[in-house]
């Protein structure tokens, strides 16, 4: 027997290191094999500790992020704060999330001053994808945004338009900042549609000035980092003060929202019948409380629901349309010759002893064509919404992991020169070829305007009527030219949406035969 009592300690010793270094090796091998199977993160720019890339954003995201497709590849990463952001930049990239794995990425990214909005992300836009979701969906496609309903409102749209041209017929030959013009007109437009004519005297200049003012803000808050996003413990301090500014823009919108549902909810039975039974004189908001009223008890629509699909309508709506058309115009002035074919056109469909009717769009394949280019040179959603995924999932070869936001780059997908031919010049024509098959269904990954898959722009028909009657009667009922000595400034800028920086000011001359056409009303 051995006596030293440090024997077993020693030879324990030796034994209990075996085993720990054992251990130790196998597992690392578990991790070196799992290192080795596991798909890793796009490759994208390095940033700092804690703050990630964000010292190094440009404020013109559209091109920023096309810079860093041009180093990184189609498929790219950014870590701004504790987000991580993936970019995508080409049709394959773009289709595999917006197609191939479409229910993995049917969220958009929820973004504090969005929701703020939103009445809490109570709308289609921001909405989770789920029973509510579809069911908000449903009202859009199904009863608000159909050709019926579109038809049926289309008298309301017509009488903005009209007034339009009688205000432009009063100050021909005198300079017009046409921006400003299309956003009151769009606006009016809009709201007409909506709710027809229960806000009397208020949809009028100083209101959609207003509006523009209130849009130009919540495109500033939305494009700016923001804290809250960034950093998700400290969203309860509103470091920036992003959701206190949200609140104080909305707040106009709100209060033109409940006056409306004051007035429209005090209609006397009678005169509600009345108008129900009238399918001809329904406005939207006609449509949304008689869902409200006949509505599924298990996804009822609220009132909630009523104020922020309004919202997304008119702020929608009216800012993306009004930048296309006002980007048309410039366009136009700076190639004449659109303007020239666009007239011989109206002048066969149309005739210069009549104004413009919704009847006549189907047959004006040229302005047709002017839109789409238009939106694909110039889309207002440069990047559409950020999508999110709701588990990790595979893309291009690469990890894209749960809760990341994730950009498709469509300005840039727009302007590839391996998919377009002279792709920086703005050439209508290019949709006029034979076999051309290009529509606004996003079934195409090289052109998807209003997006693509689940979450594609339900507005998509309301779009493509207003834009095309509001240009087609411009170029249709005047000539228009720069003021003497001054230039077109084609600059762009990211606000939200990708605005031309600088006015539109042309002056207005009337091409029609009758000047009492000018004065329809």
């Amino acid at each position: 027997m051995n006596s030293n009592p440090l024997s077993w300690l020693q030879k324990d010793s030796v034994f209990l290191f075996s085993i720990a270094l054992i251990t130790i090796s196998w597992f690392t091998w578990l991790i070196k094999k799992s290192k080795k199977g596991a798909i890793s993160l796009p490759p994208g720019p390095r940033g700092l500790p804690l703050i990630g890339n964000l010292p190094f954003m440009e404020p013109d995201l559209h091109r920023y992020f096309t810079k860093l497709s041009g180093i990184y590849g189609p498929i790219f990463k950014l870590r701004l704060g504790n987000k991580l952001f993936v970019v995508l930049g080409s049709p394959a990239m773009a289709k595999e999330v917006l197609k191939d794995h479409d229910t993995i990425f049917a969220n958009h990214d929820k973004m504090a001053g969005a929701l703020v909005a939103t009445y809490g992300g109570s709308d289609i836009v921001w909405s989770p994808f789920g029973s509510n979701w579809r069911m908000l969906r449903r009202v859009c496609v199904q009863e608000l945004l159909n050709a019926g309903s579109l038809d049926a409102s289309s008298i309301f749209r017509r009488a903005q338009v009209h007034q339009t041209l009688k205000d432009l017929y009063a100050k021909i030959d005198t300079p017009v900042d046409v921006g400003e013009k299309l956003t009151q007109t769009i606006f009016n437009s809009m709201t007409s549609t909506l709710w027809g004519s229960t806000l009397k005297g208020e949809a009028e200049t100083g209101v959609a000035s207003e509006f523009r003012q209130a849009m130009g803000e919540i495109g500033r808050l939305l494009g700016t980092p923001n804290i809250s996003d960034l950093y998700p413990t400290l969203a309860r301090f509103d470091i920036q003060g992003v959701e206190r500014k949200m609140k104080g823009v909305i707040s106009w919108f709100d209060r033109i929202f409940e006056t409306i549902l004051d007035q429209r909810l005090k209609i006397d039975k009678e005169a509600g019948e009345k108008k129900s039974n009238d399918k001809g004189s329904l406005d939207f908001l006609d449509i949304l409380l008689k869902i409200k009223e006949e509505g599924d008890p298990r996804t009822p629509l609220t009132m909630t629901h009523i104020k922020a699909l309004l919202m997304d309508l008119v702020s929608g709506g009216v800012d993306t349309s009004s930048t296309t058309l006002e980007w048309a115009m410039a366009e136009m002035l700076h190639k004449p010759e659109t303007v020239k074919k666009a007239q011989e056109e109206l002048d066969a469909v149309v005739g210069k002893d009549k104004v413009i009717e919704d009847s006549h769009l189907s047959k004006l394949h040229y302005i047709d064509a002017v839109v789409k280019e238009t939106l694909r040179l110039h889309p207002p959603n440069g990047f559409l919404i950020p999508h999110t995924p709701s588990e990790s999932c595979v893309v291009g070869g690469y990890t894209i992991p749960k809760d990341a936001g994730v950009f498709v780059n469509l300005w840039s997908i727009h302007r590839d020169p391996s998919l377009w031919e002279n792709p920086l010049e703005f050439d209508p024509d290019r949709f006029l070829t034979p076999g051309n098959k290009w529509d606004y269904r996003g079934n195409d990954f090289r052109y998807f305007p209003f997006g693509s898959g689940r979450r594609i722009c339900p507005g998509i028909s309301l779009a493509e009527r207003s834009l095309m009657y509001v240009l087609g009667s411009l170029v249709h009922s005047f000539d228009w030219r720069l003021p003497e000595g001054t230039k077109l400034d084609l600059t762009d800028q990211f606000r939200g949406v990708i605005k031309i920086a600088n006015p539109v000011i042309a002056i207005p001359t009337p091409r029609l035969s009758n000047p009492d056409l000018y004065a329809m009303h």
